[in-house]
């Protein structure tokens, strides 16, 4: 399976500012390809993982999963449904995220950017309620507006290449085998309702 991921540039410069406020030297990259690619491949049920930079805040690269129930498994994953089928639109992927299983989401991601995001009082860290207006005018109130308006407007962009052309996609968009997303960082951030995407191929 084929991987791009790239964090948009109002990402990018919030994850900047939020260094700089905390006081972190500019290490230069903002998503790290090859420990990304080392964690995952640390991972049950994953044969190789290859991720390279392609720029300071976007990999590329591949990643190949032997025992999909294994690596569903490994840990829980309680948001990704993976079913597999050799008849064309009969392999199916769905990925949810919500209040409930935000805690498994949180421990995806990496110490610091749980600091960043802890520092920042985003819901899906620190356990609040809020709604994503109530939560902008908190992160408003305590780093000034232009921070505040960085989260509303920050993207995520993600591709991912199937073994097969892809016969429906929800929350996304398909060409021929790849399945690419922009997905907002604010709506992650609070989950105020979840959040779905589902890929058959």
């Amino acid at each position: 399976m084929a991987i791009q991921a790239a964090l948009q540039p109002r990402m990018t410069t919030l994850i900047r500012s939020l260094g700089a406020l905390g006081g972190n030297a500019d290490s230069g990259l903002i998503l790290n390809g090859p420990v990304i690619g080392s964690s995952l491949a640390a991972s049950a049920g994953v044969r190789s993982v290859s991720l390279v930079n392609t720029g300071p805040s976007a990999l590329e690269g591949s990643a190949a999963v032997s025992k999909v129930e294994d690596f569903l498994n490994a840990g829980g994953v309680p948001f990704i449904t993976y079913e597999e089928s050799a008849r064309p639109g009969g392999s199916r992927i769905l990925i949810t995220l919500d209040k409930s299983n935000a805690p498994h989401i949180v421990a995806l991601m990496s110490a610091d950017v749980v600091d960043y995001l802890s520092a920042l009082g985003a819901p899906i860290v620190i356990d609040e309620d809020l709604t994503k207006a109530e939560y902008l005018m908190l992160v408003s109130s305590l780093y000034g507006r232009a921070i505040a308006d960085e989260i509303r407007e920050a993207m995520i962009h993600a591709a991912i290449d199937f073994p097969r052309p892809i016969t429906s996609i929800r929350g996304g968009t398909a060409i021929g085998s790849r399945a690419q997303f922009d997905i907002s960082l604010l709506d992650i951030l609070v989950l105020e309702t979840p959040l779905s995407w589902e890929i058959f191929w």
